[in-house]
């Protein structure tokens, strides 16, 4: 088993909390975007309350541990890896949650070229479990506006974690996917469950587009997330999402194998 000061130590060495990869030019900017309710920083909330650019770094020094200052405006983020810890804590509990009742569970990542192995092991371990793990909409089209215009992606499934791709970026079922924030590859899979006749899920589980798009239609959603992703803690803030784990969500995919093996023996999952 994986003690907890051992997890600390490996979150700190692969740079998954305390200074991170992500700028605090990045984080700022998402905080000033996402105040003025562009879209592609919003990724699927719609937030109830008013956020100004200075409650969003008060609101992210205490989900994420950042600087509180708002002089603070270049160099690396900060994430305090004991908030990381206890994300993790509430993630497995919910995890574990899900196992006992046999959740009907979709699972979906922005990130597959980095987080798929994490995700496909939870898939693996709720299925073994007695989950059903929902893969609807595979293959169906998603129109995505991105800085490069409309772009058509394709809805894909890997060990049951969904993800686009570019048509033609490879053979269906196998990596690489893309990267997106998008809340609409979530919809489409929502849409194409209902029309199926469901079941729909009990709980989403992922990050960007994934966690918020979900948490905004009401479903049970925990999710991991950035320092440049205000959404999911506003979210979480406002009541819409349950958990989200802050942590780099861009390292090398190897270094979210202990964090992995941590949830499961959280979890009681371990295989």
């Amino acid at each position: 088993m994986l003690s907890t000061g051992a997890l600390r130590a490996h979150l700190l060495a692969a740079r998954l909390a305390g200074p991170v990869a992500t700028s605090r030019e990045e984080s700022l900017r998402s905080y000033r975007l996402f105040a003025a309710r562009d879209p592609r920083v919003l990724i699927g909330l719609d937030p109830e309350w008013t956020w100004s650019s200075e409650d969003l770094i008060e609101l992210m020094a205490d989900k994420c541990g950042v600087s509180a200052d708002p002089r603070y405006v270049s160099g690396h983020d900060v994430i305090d890896p004991e908030r990381t810890l206890e994300g993790l804590e509430a993630f497995a509990e919910r995890v574990a949650r899900a196992a006992r009742h046999r959740e009907a569970v979709l699972l979906g990542t922005g990130h597959p070229h980095r987080l798929l192995g994490f995700y496909a092991a939870l898939a693996d371990a709720l299925s073994a479990a007695g989950c059903t793990v929902l893969t609807p909409a595979q293959g169906r089209c998603v129109d995505i506006t991105t800085r490069f215009g409309l772009r058509t992606y394709n809805l894909d499934y890997v060990r049951g974690v969904a993800f686009v791709r570019e048509p033609g970026g490879g053979r269906a079922g196998c990596e690489p996917g893309a990267h997106t924030h998008s809340p609409l590859p979530l919809r489409a899979a929502l849409a194409a469950a209902a029309e199926a006749g469901g079941p729909l899920p009990e709980l989403v589980i992922g990050d960007h587009g994934w966690v918020c798009g979900a948490g905004q239609l009401g479903f049970d959603a925990i999710g991991l997330a950035d320092t440049d992703d205000p959404a999911l803690f506003v979210g979480e803030a406002e009541g819409r999402v349950s958990v989200v784990v802050p942590l780099d969500d861009a390292v090398r995919s190897d270094y979210y194998r202990p964090l992995t093996r941590y949830v499961l023996n959280r979890a009681c999952l371990s295989q």
